[in-house]
């Protein structure tokens, strides 16, 4: 895949970038630049490699998986203006 300089210019509208003709053809060769090594990365082999998540083996934590309100309901009102039985009191916007 190939990519432009029109193409880089209607990305960078899109992406609501202002960028000049300079800058529109030096995108260009470094987006193919990127484009080409992302082709070359589609023609490896990797049928069977397993997906993992770290480069090192090891195995993920594991917590026990439990509802709980958090126990912060009073730290969390703290600092507000003012408040009763944790909840935040403002006042009233709509009569």
């Amino acid at each position: 895949m190939s990519v432009d300089t029109e193409t880089v210019k209607r990305v960078a509208k899109l992406a609501r970038i202002a960028i000049d003709d300079e800058a529109a053809s030096r995108m260009t060769g470094e987006l193919n630049a990127i484009l080409g090594f992302v082709e070359q990365l589609n023609e490896v082999d990797v049928a069977g490699v397993e997906p993992m998540t770290s480069v090192i083996p090891m195995a993920m934590r594991m917590r026990a998986d439990e509802v709980t309100d958090g126990n912060k309901a009073a730290d969390i009102v703290a600092n507000a203006p003012t408040q009763a039985d944790n909840f935040f009191m403002v006042p009233k916007v709509v009569e």
